[in-house]
């Protein structure tokens, strides 16, 4: 289940993305970030962790941290097929995921039309919300169509808990959404309906992860599924077996993260609650993270929630926060792309500090990270931002032609061009506060 939880994004721009609706009469071609090419090697998830490990982690628990006495997945060919009205975008980011699940994962998986073992439904969000409020989109068990998961909502029968055996599932996803949103959804979905239904915070490079870095499915992920479908796994083993299999040892299983730790964080960057009280959860999961002695992407995360609401009322303790989070991630496997998420928190501040030098500098420093990542979104805030500090450097032509260039990521990223306007103004007024003293 992909939370809608606005979690990383800048502080100056009044918080993440909100749902656009899509425009069928605004023209989304022109971006493509292409068959994202996978980085060279694999180092797990987490430093000091093992692949084996981290699988069982993810493998026999649900996010909700009750455990799973049998491991399950798909036997033998998977069908995918689409339902409702399914965007051109989202057409075209399907088949490349699909292509990348077969080639990367080595799942045996194709797209068909009629009934499918997996069926993804495009639906209104006003459709989706009552049946799962938080959920930005969402995946069930042994359904094919959003009528049916009406119908059998509250059975055994659509329990992850009670699944012994998967044979059909459905993914539900918003189509009045951004188009990176539906193929962000597609994404950890997807992934979910195939393999692991946990998320563990620890985890620096995977989808995996409640903290949504990570946009798209990384070569950790496709590891990780690539394990699910192993010849050497079967459906309705046990934790112990599948251990025995990997060569690890069984242990705990599920998340070592403490709820106490993941109500402050979700607290700090939801949506809800005056930003007293966001910051004071933001302390709170710094302060559990400081005396668990943590220095994975928990920790880094909890550093980066302070910076990120302070950002406003407190430059020095955001600056403090930031260069905490980012020297952890620095250090982690995928911790380039919270890097890059970093430098974008640091950009507008420097922009809004009337130092627009060093916004450009931080600015194309993230860039080429984002840009192989996937998140058009956040590649058209840093070149937003660079534009504006542009402007503030008395270069209002390069300035002018990098707004132009960023319009396609814009639309792709937040959808139609009246919420890509807002955006603008946004970080215009970003660079307003500089030049207003």
């Amino acid at each position: 289940m992909r939370l809608a939880l606005a979690a990383l994004t800048l502080a100056a721009l009044a918080g993440c993305t909100p749902p656009a609706q899509v425009s069928k009469d605004v023209p989304l071609t022109g971006v493509g970030f292409g068959a994202l090419s996978p980085r060279a090697g694999w180092t797990g998830g987490q430093a000091g962790h093992s692949p084996g490990r981290d699988f069982i982690d993810l493998s026999f628990a649900l996010e909700s941290g009750q455990e799973l006495a049998r491991f399950t997945r798909f036997e033998g060919p998977i069908t995918l097929a689409t339902a409702g009205e399914v965007p051109p975008t989202a057409r075209r980011d399907l088949e490349q995921l699909v292509a990348r699940l077969r080639d990367e994962a080595g799942i045996d998986i194709a797209l068909t039309e009629g009934p499918a073992r997996i069926t993804v439904e495009f639906a209104r969000r006003a459709a989706l919300r009552p049946l799962a409020p938080q959920a930005a989109c969402f995946v069930v068990p042994n359904v094919g169509s959003l009528a049916e998961y009406r119908r059998a909502r509250g059975t055994a029968a659509v329990d992850w808990a009670r699944i012994t055996r998967r044979e059909r599932a459905a993914v539900f996803i918003p189509l009045d959404t951004s188009p990176q949103e539906m193929r962000d959804c597609l994404h950890e979905e997807l992934a979910q309906a195939l393999g692991p239904l946990n998320d563990l915070y620890r985890l620096s490079d995977s989808v995996f992860n409640d903290d949504n870095f990570h946009s798209t499915l990384t070569d950790f992920d496709m590891e990780i599924l690539r394990l699910t479908y192993s010849p050497a796994l079967a459906t309705g083993m046990t934790r112990q077996e599948v251990a025995a299999r990997l060569g690890v040892a069984p242990g705990r299983t599920g998340s070592d993260t403490p709820l106490e730790w993941v109500r402050a964080i979700e607290a700090a960057l939801g949506r809800n609650g005056p930003a007293g009280a966001r910051q004071g959860a933001a302390e709170r999961a710094l302060a559990i993270a400081t005396a668990a002695g943590w220095q994975d992407s928990r920790a880094a995360f909890s550093h980066f929630a302070v910076g990120r609401l302070t950002a406003g009322s407190d430059p020095l303790r955001a600056l403090q926060a930031f260069d905490r989070a980012g020297a952890i991630w620095s250090r982690l496997p995928g911790g380039e792309v919270q890097l890059a998420h970093v430098d974008m928190q640091l950009a507008a501040m420097a922009l809004a500090g009337g130092l627009p030098e060093e916004a450009v500098r931080l600015a194309d420093r993230a860039m080429p990270v984002v840009r192989q990542s996937g998140n058009a979104a956040l590649l058209a805030t840093l070149m937003l931002v660079k534009a504006e500090a542009l402007e503030a450097l008395g270069n209002p032509a390069a300035a002018a032609a990098l707004r132009l260039d960023s319009q396609p990521w814009a639309r792709y990223g937040f959808g139609p061009d009246s919420v890509v306007k807002v955006r603008m103004r946004d970080i215009a007024a970003v660079a307003g506060r500089a030049s207003g003293g």
